[in-house]
């Protein structure tokens, strides 16, 4: 058979194991490499079991032509400090490993957090836009940090090309603190800014990572739905009203709710709420890719994924937490806390 021999990291679990069958059932790939620290469904994919940070994995990656990077940890759960270990260093040694086996393409996948969310914003912003996010959000350090190593790797590595891949905000089977903010029984909005809403299926980001595996397209790619939803729109199709707070209302107590530890979203996640970092994902729309979703039938699986769940200001509760809080009471309760015991403290003091 014809057709590239491709290695997926990550492949037994989330966007690896929907790439790994797609790629395996499909007629233009030869073999699929399946790598992970266990084995998965797909029974076509040849599997090794280690982990991506092993240098023993270039031996696994001898005969691949492409890899696909998707071994990535962003659990809001994990220590930042674990979780940039693991994504930085297996970044790094998978595309040393990938040059020294030979593998002339790896294909990472980052996301359009990358470039910010921020007031003045293009709509949409080009693939080419200055990416000028901080590490101030969840897990955008470390993709800002994979980005910088995408950039090196062909000067340190000649002949290794490398096709980043960066996706809206993510939907199917995904946990994060943007997901999560529909978890919530209000949506937060504050005061003043501007959001805009643009999401991107599993299913569609598959179909873009299978483009740059098929070298259909290469370079820096972004991939979303067409177009995008206001605040309002959202609004309607959701159903949840909002609950509008001024700017240094909301970032204080996410800051403080975040340092104390009742929240594992850090006030930088509020950004990604309030302005937009919409993408036009032009270079694969001239490739000839289109999504098959768009942002309201994404938005309807979100909402239908997160039925039944209660998040409030980034945290899950249980269903007895929420239901003794109360919708709005525990947004308001979490949000003010640090303020009453600023308050309370401020009390002492003048005692």
């Amino acid at each position: 058979m014809r057709g590239p021999v491709v290695a997926v990291t990550g492949a037994a679990t989330g966007v690896g194991a929907l790439l790994t069958e797609r790629l395996a059932a499909s007629e233009e790939i030869k073999q699929v490499l399946a790598i992970d620290e266990r084995r998965g469904e797909c029974a076509d994919a040849q599997w090794h079991i280690l982990d991506v940070r092993d240098p023993a994995i270039a031996d696994k990656l001898r005969g691949a032509d492409v890899v696909v990077h998707l071994a990535l940890d962003l659990n809001l759960e994990t220590d930042p400090a674990a979780r940039t270990a693991y994504n930085v260093r297996g970044t790094q040694t998978v595309l040393t490993a990938a040059a020294a086996a030979g593998v002339h393409r790896v294909v990472l996948c980052t996301s359009s957090m990358v470039y910010g969310a921020l007031p003045d914003n293009e709509l949409p912003l080009s693939e080419d836009a200055e990416l000028r996010a901080t590490a101030e959000a969840t897990g955008v350090g470390d993709l800002l940090e994979i980005e910088r190593l995408a950039r090196r790797a062909p000067r340190a590595h000649p002949g290794l090309n490398v096709t980043v891949v960066r996706p809206a905000v993510l939907v199917g089977g995904t946990d994060t603190a943007l997901t999560r903010y529909f978890e919530s029984p209000r949506l937060l909005v504050v005061a003043g800014s501007r959001p805009a809403w643009q999401f991107c299926h599993v299913e569609d980001l598959c179909s873009a990572l299978e483009y740059a595996v098929l070298e259909k397209v290469e370079g820096e790619l972004a991939v979303g739905c067409d177009g995008w939803l206001e605040q309002e729109e959202v609004e309607e199709l959701s159903g949840i009203r909002r609950m509008e707070l001024p700017s240094a209302v909301a970032l204080g107590a996410a800051a403080r709710l975040h340092r104390i530890g009742l929240t594992p979203s850090p006030a930088g996640d509020l950004a990604y709420t309030m302005y937009p970092w919409v993408v036009s994902g032009s270079r694969l729309h001239d490739a000839g890719w289109r999504p098959q979703w768009t942002n309201e039938e994404v938005l309807a699986e979100l909402l239908e994924e997160v039925s039944g769940r209660h998040t409030v200001a980034g945290r899950r509760l249980g269903r007895k937490d929420a239901t003794a809080a109360g919708a709005a009471g525990a947004t308001v309760a979490l949000l003010g806390a640090a303020a009453v015991v600023r308050r309370a403290r401020k009390a002492r003091r003048r005692v």
